[in-house]
């Protein structure tokens, strides 16, 4: 059999860093994308997988990302992993510029890379489009107005894009993680600020990157005639946006 090749957005760090190591231990050959080149240096050194230096809001970069996958082969999977979340304030208070920013890297950079990444993904006759969302997505909760409207775009984004590739070939797979602790989400939501980034997971026990690789592994793995349409996963203390059991 082929080797399958996956490209993995959001690659230097958390789910996206765990994603490509899960993936290369399971045999793919994996193109690990996102903005820091010495992240990427680090883990192709560590697993061996290739790397490609792109900012997924650039449309030169992602250009350029399409042009180097050419040469490389056939793409079977695209995991659109890279986002985030900036700020914590309500709708009343919420800068404007971290809406927009949000919005530019969840939702149309998802869409940029997708575009670009489809005529491959469907010319290798098992092609896989995997968009990581989030609880975000499917709940509302206050004080991540901004998080949770591009999250909902992106959510209704991946649902359009399955109808639109029914008959293709092409399967549409959307992971919405729950609370998950990554060195970088919450620090980055919280400007820096470490000792508010971890008094978020404090009192619970949250999922860790591995766990939402595990579960991108698996629907990647199905057999090609099955999709899994959707998984939500969360840490089994949070039953929702707003029900968290701390200890």
């Amino acid at each position: 059999m082929t080797e399958l090749h996956a490209v993995v957005t959001g690659a230097s760090s958390g789910i996206g860093a765990a994603t490509v190591r899960r993936l290369v231990a399971e045999g793919w050959d994996v193109t690990a994308v996102a903005r820091r080149a010495d992240r990427l240096a680090d883990l192709a050194k560590e697993v061996g997988c290739a790397t490609f230096t792109a900012d997924i809001t650039s449309d030169q970069d992602v250009a350029a990302l399409a042009a180097e996958l050419k040469l490389r082969g056939p793409v079977h999977a695209l995991v659109n992993n890279a986002g985030g979340a900036v700020g914590v304030d309500t709708i009343a208070l919420s800068a404007l510029d971290e809406w927009t920013q949000q919005y530019a890297v969840n939702v149309v950079g998802t869409v940029r890379v997708t575009q670009a990444l489809l005529p491959a993904l469907e010319a290798s006759g098992r092609g896989d489009v995997v968009i990581v969302t989030s609880t975000a997505g499917h709940e509302p909760y206050e004080n991540g107005a901004g998080y949770v409207a591009a999250k909902s775009a992106e959510v209704a984004m991946a649902r359009t894009l399955r109808l639109e590739l029914t008959g293709t070939g092409v399967r549409v797979i959307e992971i919405a993680p729950g609370m998950v602790h990554t060195e970088e989400f919450s620090l980055n939501r919280f400007g820096g600020d470490q000792a508010k980034a971890d008094a978020v997971y404090q009192g619970i026990e949250p999922l860790h990157a591995d766990d939402i690789a595990d579960a991108i592994a698996w629907t990647l793995t199905r057999p090609h005639h099955v999709n899994i349409d959707q998984m939500v996963v969360r840490p089994r203390e949070q039953g929702g946006a707003t029900k968290l059991v701390r200890r």
